[in-house]
């Protein structure tokens, strides 16, 4: 899982919430992957804490790390998450500068005064550090809101992707993970990086793109997104089936907490309030 942190870069310092949260789920054998964003306001249990603790998913690593926040996702999901890459924003401007930059196709013209005011067209374009960062963080001039700022951060992510895996071997990736080790943590073995890059070389042309959808609904003062049973079971079911796991029913707490909001209406186009119950 690749966790994108708020800071490092605009002046952020704190430890952060992981604004980004990418399931990477890889195939080998069937030479599959599949690449699914997880919304960061998404209502979740967050699975570590001492006492009951239900709230945005993006809290979890705040609280409790990369770890937490990776239970906190399998859990959710009901998938095995052995990995994690965290990596603070500074650490995306260093990656892609270190990489000659990437080519983008942006989707609509904007210019986002919250995200550093840089201006970007329409159309192909090659983008430096900063102006990655800057076209990954803007989501107050997108039309579609968090969601897509979701699918620019997957553009981004493919375009770094692809750029690493054209290199002849991981060796040659060593100066780029050196110069980015401040502001990266991550449980995968220099062995198991070598792997999974020469697995990504394979699955480079076959990689599909997803996000967990859920509604607008207020919890208390907090704007929250509420993802149904059906699409918690429909991601669940499409990353299971890419790591060759069979099926399974979702049994969560957030399964229950839908169980007890009877009132509420999914994919609604409206303000609801959304109860979190105590058991």
């Amino acid at each position: 899982m690749l966790l994108g942190i708020d800071t490092g870069s605009f002046g952020r310092i704190d430890k952060g919430n992981s604004d980004t949260m990418l399931i990477a789920a890889i195939n080998p054998k069937e030479k599959k992957s599949s690449l699914v964003s997880i919304p960061r306001d998404t209502a979740a249990q967050i699975i570590g804490t001492k006492d009951f603790n239900m709230q945005k998913i993006n809290a979890a690593y705040n609280i409790g790390g990369s770890s937490m926040a990776t239970n906190t996702v399998a859990s959710l999901l009901n998938i095995p998450v052995n990995y994690y890459l965290t990596i603070n924003m500074g650490s995306l401007e260093k990656i892609v500068n270190s990489i000659g930059g990437i080519d983008i196709t942006v989707p609509f013209s904007f210019q986002d005064p919250y995200t550093g005011d840089q201006k970007f067209i329409r159309g192909k374009t090659h983008m430096n550090g900063s102006m990655a960062l800057a076209y990954v963080r803007m989501r107050h001039a997108d039309p579609e809101g968090d969601y897509g700022r979701q699918k620019r951060q997957q553009q981004v992510i493919k375009a770094i992707y692809q750029k690493a895996i054209s290199v002849d071997s991981v060796g040659k990736l060593v100066p780029l993970v050196d110069s980015i080790s401040k502001g990266m943590t991550t449980n995968i073995s220099f062995k198991d990086m070598e792997t999974l890059f020469l697995s990504a070389r394979i699955l480079s042309k076959n990689v599909t793109t997803d996000h967990l959808q859920g509604t607008n609904a207020w919890i208390g003062d907090g704007a929250y997104q509420i993802a149904s049973d059906q699409e918690l079971q429909r991601v669940s079911n499409e990353l299971r089936k890419t790591l060759n796991l069979p099926k399974e029913s979702l049994k969560n707490e957030e399964v229950y907490q839908n169980a007890q909001n009877k009132g509420f209406v999914f994919n609604a186009n409206y303000d609801q309030n959304y109860t979190i119950f105590q058991h």
